[in-house]
């Protein structure tokens, strides 16, 4: 029988002094009972770590976007440091997207 843990070690001592089977499993072959055991990564669970990571990604690079446009129609005078800057994080945000969004290789 496989045992879901989160991938913590506290909840491994929560699981193991709550579960009596499990304490004899780990009794007569501890290998083959840690290797019965199953973590879970809140990055697989949680949806809301992803959706608040693009939004805020995206919110930067549009912001960024609508800030450039409102400079340049409006003809205030900018640094070249600071359109370098704006870029630097505009392209940083859109690779970081895409790095999110893009699908991971299967294992």
């Amino acid at each position: 029988m496989k045992t879901t843990i989160d991938n913590t070690f506290d909840d491994f001592k929560t699981a193991l002094n709550n579960n009596p089977k499990l304490q004899e499993e780990f009794k007569e072959d501890p290998v083959r009972a840690a290797e019965s055991m199953v973590t879970t990564n809140p990055k697989d669970t949680d949806s809301w770590i992803y959706r608040i990571i693009v939004l805020a990604l995206g919110l930067s690079v549009i912001s960024i976007i609508a800030g450039l446009i409102v400079i340049s129609v409006n003809k205030i005078p900018l640094e070249e440091q600071l359109v370098t800057i704006f870029t630097a994080i505009a392209s940083g945000s859109i690779g970081a997207l895409a790095g999110l969004l893009a699908p991971s290789p299967k294992k």
